[in-house]
């Protein structure tokens, strides 16, 4: 929104100085009218270019035959063969109007209405050179308008294939995630497993601790993996991230949720600052020894922006261990950027910020 204004500004700032330079050119109202009247569809060049275009070549042939602002429009039909540079029908068309508001001139006793300045080119005294000269313009706006738009869809394709290959890392780390915690878990509950069939007769004491210790890590376990697993859920990040708030209160810890609307936000951006906000929180109750908490989520131009701040002691996740590293490694699917360290006030602060490609405004 904010970049189709400052188009629109700049598209009136152009229409601006044209009329202004025929105004000035021209004396009388009628030069200040027509260039007007030919400008104006500029504002909505980048919107609707197609109808610009055919509006604004029609104009232009009628300054042309008029003998009005006819020096200015190969100007505006440049400006709006631009945005419209998809097919090579709409240079074809552009040229063809021009061609043809000159070839009327020129077979026309009586045309162009008003008569040229003495000394001026225009079609009825030198058209070849005059149609060349509105040939090259047009031409190289639409040359330039093509290459403007393939780039953008080259630039759309690599953002696509970065977007595909940060999913499919982040599935694979999933599935490590998964591996090493049910890795570790079973090894853990197999031994102690072992320990409580040897000893549940002859030391029951020991194989209960040993059946304690099952059931606890089978319980951490759980736990984990319903973590690790949070982002292939079909629910909306949204609700994970409700759900994730309440958790952490539930531990002690009051946490304040600031969220922005995230239906603009790619999926696999989301999942990731689910899962960047979950090993902050984590953090916060491993390490911080926090009693409150805030969680934010925004939307800037290109970008997630996700904090998780609190009030602990200001160690958080200063080590550089697995929790962090993690954020880290999700971060960097999407070329973004994280800080994690002491807040100046007392607390810890996590800071990351992903980027992403905004829909195209056509």
């Amino acid at each position: 929104m904010v970049r189709r204004i400052r188009q629109t500004a700049l598209d009136a700032s152009v229409a601006v100085v044209l009329v202004v330079v025929e105004g000035l050119r021209t004396p009388g109202a009628l030069g200040w009218i027509s260039a007007a009247v030919l400008c104006a569809p500029l504002l909505a060049r980048r919107c609707r270019p197609n109808a610009v275009l055919a509006g604004v070549v029609l104009l232009g042939a009628g300054a042309v035959v008029a003998g009005v602002a006819d020096e200015i429009a190969a100007v505006v039909i440049a400006l709006a063969v631009h945005p419209a540079a998809r097919t090579i029908s709409a240079l074809v068309g552009a040229l063809a109007g021009i061609a043809a508001a000159g070839l009327l001139v020129v077979a026309v006793p009586g045309l162009p209405l008003v008569a040229p300045q003495a000394g001026a080119e225009s079609f009825e005294t030198t058209p070849i050179t005059v149609f060349a000269f509105n040939a090259v313009l047009i031409s190289g706006s639409w040359a330039l308008g093509r290459l403007v738009r393939a780039r953008r869809e080259q630039a759309a394709q690599l953002v696509e294939l970065r977007e595909r290959q940060a999913a499919t890392e982040e599935r694979l780390r999933i599935a490590r995630d998964v591996h090493d915690v049910v890795g570790h878990s079973l090894g853990v509950i197999a031994m102690k497993a072992a320990v409580a069939n040897h000893l549940v007769d002859s030391h029951p004491a020991a194989g209960r601790e040993a059946l304690g210790t099952i059931e606890r890590v089978s319980r951490e376990a759980l736990d984990e993996i319903r973590a690790v697993l949070g982002a292939l859920r079909d629910r909306p990040e949204e609700v994970e991230f409700d759900r994730l708030v309440a958790d952490v209160r539930s531990a002690g810890v009051d946490v304040v949720l600031d969220r922005a609307d995230l239906s603009a936000v790619p999926q696999d951006v989301r999942s990731s600052a689910h899962r960047i906000a979950q090993e902050a929180l984590t953090n916060v109750l491993r390490h911080a020894g926090a009693t409150r908490c805030s969680l934010g989520l925004a939307v800037v131009p290109g970008a997630l922006s996700v904090s998780v701040v609190d009030d602990g002691n200001g160690t958080g996740t200063a080590t550089p261990g697995h929790g962090l590293r993690g954020m880290r490694e999700r971060v960097a699917l999407h070329g973004g950027t994280i800080s994690a360290g002491p807040e100046p006030g007392g607390g810890f602060a996590v800071r990351a910020r992903l980027p992403f490609a905004e829909a195209s405004d056509g």
